[in-house]
């Protein structure tokens, strides 16, 4: 739409609130409301002024104003709004220079769709957002105390409850992809979720139940562009969370909510195309992949360590990236197999549908973040002929300890993949799409308010550990 179309179609539409939206450096969604006579044309142009310093990660308060500049194309009516609410999201400006944001990250993501120009006309994106769906949530820390508790109809803990009846009906650890209802709570509400997705303009392709107890799912959007996609990954959360509150019950995109079974990824599938031509298919190679699509998958295992400080942004991400739990933690890649970071899905053989998946990334990122990164790690590994290990198709958590020494892992903490991004940026600088400064500010962040936090405090599972000694 046009900035006159969005006018129009909210007269239409009978809209009584304007919403803005724009996503902070770390991957929350923030948003402030106006009136609709406060949208004009000029504002798709001269932006709305909000308090840059108020915005972790952001400004300092001597430089705190900053301008919220609607994407016309971006406008959708807010299924969850009780007032007709139309929404925009929004890219950020300086007002003194009226220079786009730097650490803006959707202008990083449209940064990285322009220098992919080198060597292709566009990218392709498709992520694999998993989530749980809980009935409780507790939680609470202090000098002198720390707790949490998670809980589902559906969790494998809860076969001896009393629930006036208890059926029986729950999910073993594991086991939870994926049986029907009524072992499988979640089926509508889940299609809730993808038909409003498809309302406010996000193509789905499948939902299910995923392997954990207690509510993990996930629904898979089909692929698109970058900045696109990025955009539909905050409206997808936006969705599902808000549709699980409508019901009574909460989500969470938290990578390992639980222990002693699988955590929730976002396995990213990708794909580089030219002239209408899909630059990574050739017939006949291993996997029906090309030379272009091996030395992309070299880039990104080579700055693998770097990327999960982007990727795998939490503490609690790291719980997540273990061994037996179908964790991508391997610095490899194979054709169908899931224990390597890099897959090459064999599902067709179409040249439409060939690609590669980075089985890696988790959804607590921020995902404007996640694709240019690893965007720009792999076009690193084009531009420089990269060459991956050899592509490995055996299961790589049965392997003999000698094999297993031969194979690279990923960092196995936070503060270590923020080191490896500290010595390892440079891909990021190039063409400008990340700065220095945004690269600082993500580590120092990182560190002071999440690794020292964690690091600091005694863990609960200490005092079984160490109380009586």
């Amino acid at each position: 739409m046009t900035p006159k179309e969005v006018l129009d179609y909210a007269k239409k539409n009978n809209v009584q609130i304007i919403d803005v939206k724009f996503t902070d450096l770390f991957g929350t969604w923030q948003h402030f409301s106006i009136t609709p006579h406060q949208l004009t044309e000029e504002t798709f142009e001269e932006g709305l002024g909000f308090d840059g310093s108020s915005i972790r990660g952001f400004q300092s308060i001597n430089e705190s104003d900053m301008l919220l500049v609607p994407d016309p194309k971006t406008a959708f009516l807010d299924p969850f709004t009780q007032v007709p609410t139309l929404s925009l999201i929004c890219n950020i400006k300086d007002p003194i220079t009226g220079e786009s944001y730097a650490k803006d990250p959707r202008h990083i993501a449209q940064k990285a769709e322009s220098y992919v120009k080198k060597v292709a006309d566009i990218s392709y994106w498709g992520p694999e957002c998993e989530f749980f769906v809980f009935d409780d949530v507790r939680y609470g820390t202090g000098s002198n105390f720390s707790h949490y508790s998670v809980d589902s109809i559906e969790g494998a803990w809860n076969t001896g409850r009393e629930e006036d009846p208890n059926l029986g009906y729950k999910v073993r650890h594991k086991e939870g992809y994926f049986p029907v209802p009524p072992t499988d709570t979640l089926q509508d509400l889940r299609s809730e979720m993808v038909l409003t997705m498809e309302q406010i303009g996000i193509r789905c392709e499948v939902h299910h139940h995923e392997v954990a107890t207690a509510g993990q799912c996930e629904i898979d959007m089909r692929f698109d562009t970058l900045t696109k996609m990025a955009d539909n990954v905050m409206k997808y959360k936006y969705v599902v969370k808000n549709t699980a509150v409508k019901y009574g019950k909460t989500a969470t995109f938290m990578p390992k909510p639980l222990f002693q079974d699988n955590g929730s990824g976002m396995h990213v599938h990708q794909s580089l195309w030219k002239a209408g031509k899909n630059l990574f298919y050739q017939k006949g190679g291993y996997g029906d992949i090309s030379e272009m699509a091996r030395h992309y998958i070299g880039g990104l295992i080579h700055h693998a360590p770097a990327l999960l400080a982007f990727i795998a942004p939490t503490t609690n991400s790291y719980r997540r990236l273990v061994p037996g739990y179908e964790a991508p933690i391997n610095l490899m890649y194979s054709k169908r197999n899931r224990s390597a970071c890099v897959r090459i899905p064999m599902y067709s053989k179409s040249e439409k549908s060939k690609r590669i998946e980075f089985r890696t990334p988790d959804p607590s990122s921020n995902p404007y973040i996640v694709f240019a990164a690893l965007l720009m790690a792999g076009l690193d590994g084009v531009e420089r002929k990269l060459e991956p290990p050899a592509p490995l198709d055996k299961d790589l958590y049965e392997l003999t300890d000698r094999e297993k020494k031969k194979i690279r892992q990923m960092p196995g903490s936070l503060d270590q993949a923020l080191a490896a991004l500290e010595k390892d940026h440079d891909f990021l600088l190039k063409g400008g799409v990340f700065t220095k400064e945004l690269i600082e500010t993500w580590i120092h962040e990182k560190t002071k308010k999440e690794v020292d936090a964690i690091r600091l405090r005694p863990h609960p599972h200490e005092f079984f550990l160490y109380f009586d000694i």
